[in-house]
Formats: C-alpha cells, sequence, structure tokens
C-alpha cells in the first residue's frame, strides 16, 4: 500500500491556522526559488530528538529507545506494557501522518481530512464495512493483547499530546486535528491491509468492463490461469446471455473508482518471495531463511523496521505503524515471513433489482428478497455532511448502489428499466478468527514445531507462510478460501440462482504444507504451488512461474549455500522467461515463419530492425540488467507486443477497456506472456481489427520486434552499444504532489512544482523486470516505470552469531525534513543490509543514539 496522505487532492482553501505560515513559505519560496529548502527548514523543527531524557505519564520504570545510523529503533523495556506504549510514542514519532492516513482509510473517513475528492474512496470503505470486520477481530483477542493494545494506543496518545502543534506535514498541510488513538485502532489497519491483500476484486471489475466491451468468448483469452491450463471459457460463459448494458453504469462507476484505490494501495498489489534453505543445503549446517515482500513503490514504504525487548519478548522485523505486532521477523529462535498465495476469496454477484413499496428488494432463487440497509454519515471538510443508504444481499453489499448519483429504490420504473447491481462476498475474519493473537503468539515461539500450530491459527490473510529454525524448515498456507457450488470465482457470477454461492471454507488441514523436504529448500514466489489437479481453487490469478523457477535453479545449485549466496538471489536479475522466448522465437515452426514473414516486407529499413532484433535476442543471456542494451530491446519488446496483440480491439488507449486490461495484464499470469509461449493463431487477438487481412502470430511478432528497435534508435541512437534498459527503466520514490496541485491557483502550482524534490526521490535507474527475484515491474504495454518492488529483504542465517539482516526500502520516517526520510532507499539500491543484533555487546556497537522514557515522579 501506498502513502495515504501525501497523495491525497489536499484542499488548501480549508488548512486553518496554518494558512498563513504556509502562505508565507510559498510567497518566499516563489522569490527565492528554493520552496524544498524552507519547507524543510519549516517542518525540520517538528522533528523529535533521538537522543536524550524525556517523562512519559503512565510508564512504571524507565524505557531506552537506541536507534541506529538509519533511525531504526530498539525499545527496550523491563515489562511488555511499559514497551507497549513506548513502541506507541516511537511509531508515532516515525510514521504518524501514514498511521492516520490508513486510520482514516480503514473508516472510511478520508474526506474528513481530505476533502470531497476522496469521497467515492470514503463511501467504497464504508460500504465494505471494515468497521465490523475489525470488531470481529478485536473481540477474540486475548485480554493480555488487549492490554498490550491499550497500552500502545497509550504511547500514541502520549505522542499526540505532545505534539499538537508540531505535526508533520501530510497532517499540518491538511489542518487535520487527529482524534485520539484507540486499542481498536490498531485492529482496523489490520483489517485493511486484510483487504489489501485480497486479491480477485480488481480483476472481476476488469472483467465486466472487458466483457461489456468485447463479449464473454473473447474476453476467456484475456484471463489465463496458467500455461499448462486451457483458457477459462466456462467461467467466462457464466456472462453470457446477461445483458451488461443493463449493468453499464455500475461498471462505469467501479472502474472509475479504480485509479483512487490504487493512489492508495488498495487494488490487491502485492507479490513477494521467501524461501529456507535446509541445514544440509548450507556450508555451515543451519538453515537460511529469506523472505522479500513486494510491494507498489511508494514514499515512504508501508514497512516500518522495529526491534522490540520487554520482558520474555525479543523480536526484530518488519511491522506497519500502528500494529505493535511484527508480522515477519526473528525472534532469536525462530524466522518467518509471507508471500501472497494470490487467493481468489472475493467474489462479485450480478444482482437483478427492483423496487417494491419504496424498498430495495433483489431476485434470489425466484423470490424477490428485501436488502438489508444501513445508513452511512459521512463529514466532508469544507462540505455540509451527507447520508448514504448502504444495501446488502445474501451475497453482500452492493458496491455500486452507494455511488449512484441516485438511489435505486427511489426509481419509479418498470424492473427491466432498473440497472445490475453489483455485490461482493468476501472472505473476511470470521466470528471466531483469532488471527490477531495468533501473530502475536508467533513472536514467542521458540521452535519451528512450537510455530506451526500458532501460524495455522492465522486466517484472516491468504498468505504462504515459510518460516525455519536452526535445525528445521517448513511452509504453511493460510487463510480462509471459499468452496463453491459452482464455478472457480474468477469473474463475476449471476446471483439470482444461487448456483455459485459459496457453501463454506476450505479446512486448515487440507491447505499445502510442507516441513524439511527432501530438495532440501522450499520457496514460493506466489505461482501456483499446488499441482494442477489440486482438488480446490486456492486462486486462478497465479502469478507467473519464472520467479519460483529461478528460486528452485539457485538454491539447487550448491549444497554450501551461505549469507552472500542468498543475497545473490534476493539481488538476481536474470529472467527465465528469456531463455523460453527464445525456444519459441528462434526455433522451430514459428521460428521459420517470423523470417518469411520479414523477408516479405517491401520496407528494408523495418526488415533490418527486426533481424537485428533477433540477433540481440539470439545473444542475449537473459540478465535484466540495468546497463543493458539487450535488456532495453526486450523490455520495449513487451511493450509493443502488448499493443500489437491487443490494443486494436481493446483500445482506444484511454479508453476504460484498455485500461482495465493493462490491470490485469500487468498483475499475474498475462495474456501477453501467454500469446507469446502458449496460444497459436486459434486465438482472435492476433488478427488487427485496423487491417483488411488476417495477421498470424508471426507476423505480429515480427512487427513488434521491428517497432522496438525503432523506438530506442529515436529514443537513445542507431548505436545500440548506447542503450541501457536502466534509461528507460527508473525507479522513483514519489508522493503525487501533481494530484494536489490541481487544486490551486497558478501560484500554488508553481511553488508545488519547486516542492517536487521536498517529497519525492528519483528517478534512478532499476535493472530486473516482472521475472526476475529482485522483481521491478513495469506496466507492459503503457511505459517503463517501476511499480512494484521488494518493499523490504531480510535473510536470517542460523549459523551467524548475530543471524539477522534486513533493508527497507525508503526510510523509517514519513516526514521529508528527517534525515530518516530517504537514507534507507541508497542501501537498498546498493544491495546493502543492516544488522539486527540480539546479544548485549552488538546492540551497543549498532545503536548509538540513546533516547531514555522514564515515568513521571509519583506524587506522595
Amino acid at each position: 500500500m501506498q502513502n495515504p496522505i501525501l497523495r491525497l487532492r489536499i484542499r488548501w482553501g480549508h488548512i486553518g491556522n496554518l494558512f498563513l505560515k504556509v502562505c508565507f513559505i510559498l510567497a518566499i519560496c516563489l522569490l527565492s526559488a528554493s520552496c524544498s529548502t524552507l519547507m524543510n527548514w519549516h517542518f525540520k523543527d517538528k522533528l523529535d530528538d533521538s537522543h536524550g531524557n524525556t517523562t512519559l505519564t503512565g510508564l512504571k520504570e524507565t524505557v531506552t529507545v537506541s536507534r541506529d545510523a538509519y533511525g531504526i529503533p530498539f525499545v527496550e523495556a523491563k515489562n511488555m506494557e511499559d514497551m507497549a506504549m513506548v513502541v506507541g510514542y516511537v511509531h508515532a514519532s516515525d510514521r504518524f501522518a501514514q498511521m492516520i492516513g490508513l486510520k482514516l482509510i480503514s473508516e472510511g473517513r478520508l474526506a474528513e481530512m481530505a476533502g470531497l475528492s476522496v469521497l467515492n474512496l470514503d463511501i467504497y470503505m464504508r460500504t465494505m464495512n471494515l468497521r465490523s470486520v475489525a470488531e470481529n477481530l478485536y473481540k477474540n483477542i486475548a485480554p493480555g493483547n488487549l492490554v498490550i493494545m491499550q497500552r500502545y494506543a497509550d504511547g500514541v496518545n502520549a505522542y499526540l499530546d505532545q505534539h499538537k502543534d508540531k505535526m508533520p506535514p501530510g497532517i499540518a498541510l491538511a489542518g487535520y486535528r487527529p482524534e485520539p488513538w484507540k486499542p481498536i485502532d490498531s485492529i482496523k489497519i489490520f483489517a485493511l491491509v486484510n483487504f489489501a491483500l485480497s486479491f480477485n476484486l480488481h480483476e472481476e471489475i476488469a472483467a465486466l468492463n472487458i466483457t461489456q466491451a468485447i463479449g464473454a468468448d473473447k474476453a476467456a483469452w484475456l484471463f489465463p490461469i496458467y500455461p499448462d491450463e486451457p483458457i477459462p471459457f466456462d467461467e467466462a460463459g457464466k456472462l453470457k446471455g446477461i445483458d451488461l448494458n443493463k449493468a453499464a453504469e455500475s461498471i462505469k462507476q467501479l472502474a472509475e473508482l479504480q485509479p483512487l484505490l490504487s493512489s492508495v494501495g488498495l487494488s490487491g498489489f502485492a507479490a513477494s518471495n521467501n524461501w529456507a534453505i535446509s541445514k544440509n543445503k548450507t556450508k555451515d549446517g543451519a538453515s537460511i531463511f529469506c523472505n522479500d515482500t513486494h510491494l507498489p513503490l511508494s514514499m515512504p514504504s508501508l514497512w516500518n523496521m522495529l526491534h522490540m525487548k520487554g520482558g520474555p519478548l525479543d523480536v526484530a522485523g518488519v511491522n506497519i505503524a500502528g500494529i505493535p505486532i511484527i508480522v515477519a521477523g526473528y525472534n532469536g529462535h525462530v524466522a518467518w515471513g509471507m508471500t501472497m498465495v494470490m487467493a481468489d476469496n472475493q467474489d462479485l454477484f450480478l444482482e437483478q433489482l427492483k423496487p417494491v413499496d419504496g424498498k430495495l428488494h433483489y431476485l434470489y432463487k425466484g423470490r424477490w428478497m428485501p436488502a438489508t440497509e444501513r445508513q452511512e454519515v459521512f463529514k466532508i471538510k469544507g462540505e455540509k455532511p451527507i447520508t448514504i443508504t448502504v444495501h446488502e444481499t445474501i451475497h453482500g453489499p452492493l458496491l455500486n448502489e452507494a455511488l449512484r448519483k441516485e438511489p435505486l429504490h427511489s426509481l419509479q420504473a418498470k424492473s427491466f428499466d432498473i440497472p445490475y447491481g453489483v455485490a461482493l462476498s468476501w472472505a473476511s475474519a470470521t466470528k471466531d478468527d483469532d488471527s490477531v493473537n495468533a501473530f502475536s503468539k508467533l513472536s514467542f515461539a521458540g521452535s519451528l514445531n512450537e510455530a506451526i500450530p500458532v501460524i495455522k491459527q492465522i486466517k484472516a490473510i491468504p498468505l504462504n507462510m515459510v518460516f525455519a529454525d536452526r535445525d528445521n524448515i517448513a511452509w504453511q498456507v493460510i487463510g480462509n478460501y471459499p468452496v463453491r457450488a459452482k464455478g472457480r470465482g474468477l469473474m463475476p457470477s449471476p446471483g439470482w440462482t444461487g448456483e455459485y454461492d459459496w457453501t463454506g471454507f476450505l479446512d486448515t488441514d487440507v491447505l499445502p504444507n510442507l516441513k524439511n523436504p527432501p530438495a532440501g529448500f522450499i520457496g514460493t514466489a506466489n505461482h501456483r504451488t499446488v499441482t494442477k489437479d489440486y482438488p480446490y481453487i486456492l486462486s486462478s490469478s497465479w502469478y507467473w512461474p519464472e520467479r519460483a523457477e529461478r528460486i528452485n535453479q539457485m538454491a539447487s545449485a550448491t549444497d554450501k549455500h551461505t549469507t552472500q549466496t542468498n543475497m545473490d538471489m534476493q539481488l538476481d536479475t536474470y529472467s527465465l522467461f528469456i531463455p523460453k522466448l527464445k525456444d519459441v522465437i528462434l526455433k522451430g515452426t514459428l521460428a521459420g515463419e517470423i523470417i518469411k514473414e520479414i523477408d516479405r516486407w517491401k520496407d528494408e529499413k523495418m526488415a533490418a530492425r527486426a533481424r537485428l532484433a533477433l540477433t540481440m535476442l539470439r545473444d542475449f543471456s537473459g540478465d535484466m540488467k540495468a546497463d543493458s542494451k539487450e535488456a532495453a530491446l526486450m523490455g520495449t519488446f513487451f511493450n509493443y507486443v502488448t499493443k500489437n496483440i491487443f490494443l486494436d480491439e481493446l483500445g482506444p488507449a484511454d479508453s476504460k477497456t484498455w485500461k482495465s486490461f493493462l490491470s490485469i495484464n500487468n498483475e499475474s499470469y498475462n495474456a501477453t506472456c501467454d500469446h507469446l509461449l502458449v496460444r497459436g493463431d486459434e486465438s482472435p487477438f492476433w488478427e488487427d481489427i485496423n487491417t483488411p487481412g488476417k495477421e498470424t502470430k508471426a507476423q505480429i511478432i515480427a512487427r513488434s520486434l521491428a517497432d522496438a528497435v525503432a523506438f530506442l534508435e529515436s529514443t537513445f541512437g542507431n548505436e545500440p552499444r548506447k542503450w541501457r534498459w536502466g534509461a528507460l527503466h527508473t525507479y522513483t520514490w514519489e508522493t503525487d504532489t501533481s494530484q494536489m496541485a490541481s487544486h490551486f491557483g497558478f501560484i500554488e502550482r508553481t511553488a508545488l512544482s519547486s516542492l517536487w524534490s521536498y517529497f519525492n526521490r528519483g528517478p534512478y535507474p532499476a535493472g530486473g523486470d516482472t521475472f526476475t527475484l529482485n522483481v521491478s515491474a513495469y506496466m507492459m504495454g503503457k511505459d517503463f516505470d517501476t511499480w512494484l518492488i521488494p518493499a523490504m529483504r531480510m535473510i536470517v542465517d542460523f549459523s551467524l552469531e548475530e543471524p539477522m539482516l534486513a533493508v527497507n526500502s525508503s526510510g523509517q520516517s514519513d516526514n521529508p525534513s528527517s534525515p530518516h526520510y530517504d537514507d534507507g532507499i541508497k542501501t537498498w539500491r546498493d544491495g546493502q543490509y543492516i544488522p539486527f543484533p540480539f546479544k548485549d555487546a552488538a546492540v551497543k556497537g549498532q545503536y548509538q543514539d540513546v533516547m531514555q522514557f522514564r515515568p513521571s515522579a509519583i506524587r506522595q
């Protein structure tokens, strides 16, 4: 998920007492052309000291917070309650803007801070009813953990009390006054992350868009499941015979919401790698565990780094500011981390609707059933509050109803004139969900065998959990996976028949797992981790197989694994898709057809370009490194071949159909790769509908090769030695101030333009691509900008005196004026790691800045 504050459209006409200060700063900026410098000067004053002494009312004993050179904190207390309170204070000190943003998003209250421009996001989130999900989770929290949550909240509120006039930029510029933190706020963020990691909703919205435009039969080709699986015609067939024009307004509303969801990281974009090497395959006879979680490139990263010690607890790793739990880490005995299963635990249902006596009804198994209702009141910055009625069917909330300008139940029309509704079923937390307690308990596990039953209790988030101790390695799939009466849930289903309803959830005992396999390693990379004939449906949206295949290849390459060999794996930019592409394009029948096609061209310059591309592909090792000319060619080829295969049917490029396709085509195994490696001329998409003839696969590939070379020549010149992948393909850590600028006049826009360098970092050359372990995904068919990266990397080598190394992709702070806002970027880009020591001597050497939090004097 991306930074939820600095990507918002802030309306400066309502920023309260700060307005005059900011106007003063902007005026000076325009005169001095040094706006970033002045903003940095203004907000640097809001930063906390990292050393010294301070008093914190409510502490029982003194707590020490030591920070390393990157500002990463080690919180050390004599008891867990004091530790939790200071962790709350430290989280707020480092990431308060992020915490408040996540909280308001989860509550559907962002418009209270950001105004009318985000109201639809609030309506959507309130429709999802995360409040109910959080309440289910919260009521199952054990009493001891509730105490920790309360003490954490006390620490956040202590920070808030001391900093009411020293808010970080994301909050101060909005003029927002945060409310006191409550324990359930942490669980709301936990529920929000669960929702953000649920994968299928946006795919089904895209399926509606695409199917409406081109029909179900052709749409099926755009949703391949895996290279060895057939095109899902049966699944697309659910939509045949349904007049999607009756759902046109609903589809349009949902499609228009997608960019806003993406801007705050709620579009299911995530991936990751994790693996564990058994002691029998390591040089020093102890397990090695690795995890790198892939998230959208954002400033700051979602992840926050932390080491906390109090009472019996001593654990380090990554967590989310707002939640006092390490979600991936190491506790001196066990290391654990996760990847997404890419679970299909969300289904859209089309509902037939009509008003009956002023109430909305829906058709279900031949009967018109009343939709349940709840009223939601929205406060909007600078506007009057509004009230919206949210309706739910047996399948869940109606997403489109809440976004309509005119409520369906108020329409005085015949039933056939009323559009379909779109309801969402989501496998969220069940009433007896123990996930929060389990995540908390995992930090105390003394061995892998102790961790296994704990991990099985985590059901709220569908994950591949890989974990290890010194002598053992294991993998366990966790989460709630629906059992469907019919269908696989890849595309929306008609809700009125009941034949596609959920009948329950898979039992944890049937979920895939593994312990100490004979191969000597375990690895997951969002790929299909089960065989094609696995009897249950976990997903229809697996990631491409190449990253998992590369893990297997590199893990198998030696029986003498070390920390360094595993660093090499995490930083690897070799694409296994390239040799597969070579086999298709350079060998066999298709290769001959491509050569014949090029030889028929009358345009000799175009033919020379295509032949050059074939020669360069033949010589290419497959390493997508930043300085590679061949990598530049192949990255460009993927863009052009995507457009040349699909844009004629799905365009123009600014249409909602094309945008929907780009979304689903860049998140999991996709139609571009499926067409290149698997599908032949039987696919209707090889034909260019804008030309009189009928094109073949060979013709489109040949054209795309020539187009790629032409683009590189126009960009870099005619000498291939000057072509560089990293000159096209870049990292930019960006908060979208351009969105803010749309609400300003000329003077403010000028000032914001000069503020770009204050909020953002980059661009920097990027190696890798979608298929590499060191993932650097870009949008095939759109541009070369990196949007998905390893947001953190972690290695735990149990043979070492201090086993844990890790690095975040940004910095510890969300305040651009902090030296720790961006200092992690270079370390991450350089492939370096930061030690997380546990032994006292190493701790003292690692952490230099020391702040002591002391209890207030006790009155006699």
